[in-house]
């Protein structure tokens, strides 16, 4: 009997994305999509940790399932550390800068990545390679309605690339350059960015916890 989960997110390239690292677990996970009703929360916290855990417990709290959601961004070193927890809406931080003024909230999300790109490119044309370093970061919170919870966290070290390359992914894969592989995030296919990203690691964390977890939770 497959178990259901709620995972607190409606965007699909990121659900997608988890629903590959779980599809080895007996889980049937939902959507935020499932729950047209439920109003995304304003992610407030000074850190991913602290935004995986407002969405999971807001979401567990209206729905009353074992929720899991988590919050990523890229950290750039020379940058002391953003995007960060602005990674998705870096660019109107900045006003300006890549293209702000032509992206506006409300584009759509192929939109808001490129000017996001371009931002995170335009404040490091200066930097020269050998001081490009950065790591895409995954905080992951599981919150159950009895009041149980636990979290993880994961990296994926590598360097800003000079420019965009590559089809696959989404956000800041095509600028995300790994090092050991030699390729952008952006030119690895899928299900070799599903075993080594930021967020499988934080994933692998999680389910080395889930035993105790769901056994408190669920007995």
């Amino acid at each position: 009997m497959r178990r259901h989960i709620l995972l607190a997110t409606r965007n699909k390239n990121k659900a997608a994305e988890l629903e590959t690292i779980l599809s080895g677990f007996s889980l049937r996970v939902l959507g935020l999509d499932e729950f047209p009703e439920l109003k995304e929360i304003e992610e407030t916290g000074s850190s991913f940790a602290e935004n995986a855990l407002l969405k999971a417990r807001h979401a567990c709290a209206a729905t009353g399932m074992v929720t899991l959601a988590d919050d990523s961004g890229l950290e750039v070193e020379a940058l002391n550390g953003e995007p960060g927890v602005y990674s998705a809406r870096f660019y109107l931080k900045h006003p300006g800068c890549g293209g702000a003024a032509q992206n506006p909230p409300e584009r759509k999300a192929t939109d808001k990545d490129a000017a996001n790109i371009a931002c995170l490119l335009e404040r490091m044309k200066n930097i020269p390679e050998g001081r490009r370093q950065a790591r895409f970061c995954c905080a992951i919170a599981a919150v159950a309605p009895p009041g149980g919870l636990i979290t993880a966290f994961g990296a994926w070290p590598g360097m800003i690339a000079l420019a965009p390359a590559g089809k696959y992914g989404f956000g800041y894969d095509p600028v995300f350059w790994d090092p050991e592989l030699q390729l952008t995030a952006g030119q690895i296919a899928p299900k070799v960015k599903n075993s080594r990203s930021h967020r499988y690691r934080a994933l692998q964390n999680l389910l080395r916890l889930w035993p105790g977890f769901w056994a408190e939770v669920s007995g």
